[in-house]
C-alpha cells in the first residue's frame, strides 16, 4: 500500500500543490492521533492504509473532468469513488465514510456540509492531517515554525478540525514529530512509527487488490483505461497455460497489474498527447519503468523484476537498463510480450482496436528479430486467439 501511496502522490503533488511524501505523512500523523485518543491497534492500522490511500481515485477524477471546470460537485466525485475502491479491499473494521468524508469540516462547510460528530473518526482524523500537511507543506517546514503550526491547530479546531482531531494533533506534534516529517525523514520515520502488520487474505482478496491498483494506474490516461487490467488478466491465462500453481499465477498478476505503476509520475500532457512524440517527451515516457523500480522498491524479489522489466528486449535493445537475453527470466519475457500485445491491439490515438491475426505478426516479426521469446509469442498465438477482439475477463475465483 506504501508502493500505491507513493504513486498517488506524484499525482497529488502536480494536481492538487499537496507536498512529496504527503500520502505517508497522513499515516504518520493519523497513527500517532489515534494512539493518543485510544484507539485499538487494529483500528489504527485501518486508518493508515486508509490515510496512504485517502486519495486513491484522483486519477479517475482527473479523467472525471476531461476537460470541464474543476467544481464542488465533481471534486465530492473523488471522495465517492474512492471510498466505492477501498470497500473492495479487506479492513479489520469498519471503514464506511473515512474516505467518503476526508474533507469535511467540523463546522460543517466541507464537501457534504456534515458537522462535527456526524462523520466518523477515521475521517476526522485524514481530514485533519490532509488539510494541515496541504496548507503547511509539512515536508520542508522549518523547525522554528513550530509555535506557529500548533498556534493554526488551536485556532482551527471547532472551525476545520474537529475537537477530537485538532487536540489530538496538538498533542502529537511536538518538535520530535515535525522533524520527523520532513522529505528526508519520512521513510525512516514511517518504518518505525508504523509497525508491519498481518493480515490473512485469500486469493478473491488479492485479486481485489490487484483490480484496485490497476484501475487506478490505468485512469492515469484516457488512452490506456483498461491497459494494466488486461494485461494482469492474459497473464492470468498463460500462467493457467504453462501448468503455473496458484501462488505462482497470484504473483504474476500482481506484477502485470502493477507493471506500469511508474506513469502516475509521467505528466499527463504527455501521456495524453494524441499525436506523435517528440523525442524528448519520448523519453519522458521512457522513465515510467524506472520509475516502477523505484516505487515497488520496497517489495523486492521476482515481483519487482517481472513488473519493472517489461520494456526489456533479449537483444539488449530495451529500456531503461538495456538488460540482455541472459539475465532476463522466463517471466520478465513473458511480462513483454504481454505488454506489446496489449498496447498493439487496443486501441490508441494513432491506431485502431486490432485483431489477435493483425496482431501477431508484428510479435512474429519481433522475435525473428531476436528482441522477444519466440517460444513465448508462438504459446501467447495459441493462447489468445480465441479472445481476438475481445477483453479478458477478471479470473473468477470463489472465496
Amino acid at each position: 500500500m506504501q508502493a500505491l501511496a507513493q504513486a498517488l502522490d506524484m499525482v497529488e503533488i502536480s494536481f492538487l500543490g499537496a507536498s512529496t511524501h504527503h500520502g505517508k505523512r497522513i499515516a504518520v500523523l493519523c497513527a500517532a492521533m489515534g494512539r493518543r485518543l485510544g484507539m485499538s491497534e487494529a483500528a489504527v492500522a485501518d486508518v493508515i492504509t486508509c490515510a496512504l490511500l485517502h486519495d486513491n481515485a484522483l486519477t479517475e477524477y482527473i479523467l472525471l473532468l476531461e476537460g470541464r471546470e474543476e467544481d464542488s460537485e465533481h471534486f465530492a466525485a473523488h471522495c465517492e469513488i474512492g471510498q466505492r475502491n477501498l470497500d473492495k479491499l479487506p479492513f479489520h473494521e469498519n471503514i464506511a465514510g473515512f474516505i467518503l468524508y476526508h474533507h469535511e469540516r467540523a463546522d460543517g462547510r466541507g464537501l457534504f456540509r456534515l458537522s462535527e460528530g456526524n462523520f466518523p473518526l477515521g475521517a476526522e482524523l485524514i481530514a485533519a492531517a490532509d488539510m494541515f500537511d496541504v496548507e503547511w507543506h509539512l515536508g520542508n517546514v522549518a523547525a522554528d515554525t513550530l509555535p506557529k503550526l500548533r498556534e493554526s491547530i488551536a485556532a482551527d479546531t471547532g472551525a476545520r478540525f474537529t475537537h477530537r482531531a485538532g487536540g489530538a494533533m496538538l498533542d502529537a506534534l511536538d518538535a520530535d514529530m515535525l522533524a520527523s516529517l520532513r522529505n528526508e525523514e519520512i521513510t525512516n520515520t514511517i518504518r518505525k512509527a508504523i509497525p508491519v502488520w498481518t493480515m490473512e487474505m485469500d486469493n478473491p482478496a488479492l485479486i481485489s487488490i490487484a483490480e484496485l491498483v490497476s484501475h487506478i494506474i490505468d485512469c492515469k490516461s484516457a488512452f490506456t483505461k483498461i491497459h494494466s487490467q488486461q494485461i494482469a488478466n492474459r497473464a492470468w491465462l498463460m500462467a493457467e497455460f504453462y501448468g503455473y500453481d496458484m501462488a505462482q499465477k497470484i504473483q504474476l498478476y500482481l506484477a502485470a497489474a502493477l507493471h506500469d505503476i511508474g506513469k502516475m509520475a509521467i505528466p499527463s500532457a504527455v501521456l495524453e498527447k494524441p499525436g506523435a512524440l517528440t523525442k524528448d517527451e519520448f523519453e519522458i515516457i521512457k522513465t515510467h519503468a524506472a520509475h516502477t523500480r523505484s516505487v515497488l522498491g520496497d517489495l523486492g524479489g521476482l515481483l519487482t523484476e517481472w513488473a519493472s522489466n517489461h520494456h526489456e528486449k533479449l537483444d539488449g535493445s530495451g529500456y531503461p537498463l538495456g538488460t540482455i537475453a541472459a539475465d532476463l527470466d522466463f517471466n520478465s519475457r513473458l511480462m513483454t510480450c504481454l505488454d506489446i500485445y496489449q498496447a498493439v491491439s487496443e486501441e490508441r490515438p494513432y491506431h485502431p482496436r486490432r485483431s489477435h491475426a493483425e496482431t501477431m505478426p508484428i510479435l512474429r516479426d519481433m522475435a525473428d528479430k531476436g528482441q522477444i521469446d519466440p517460444v513465448i509469442a508462438r504459446d501467447m498465438d495459441t493462447v489468445m486467439a480465441p479472445w481476438s477482439g475481445r477483453d479478458i475477463d477478471v479470473p473468477a475465483l470463489s472465496r
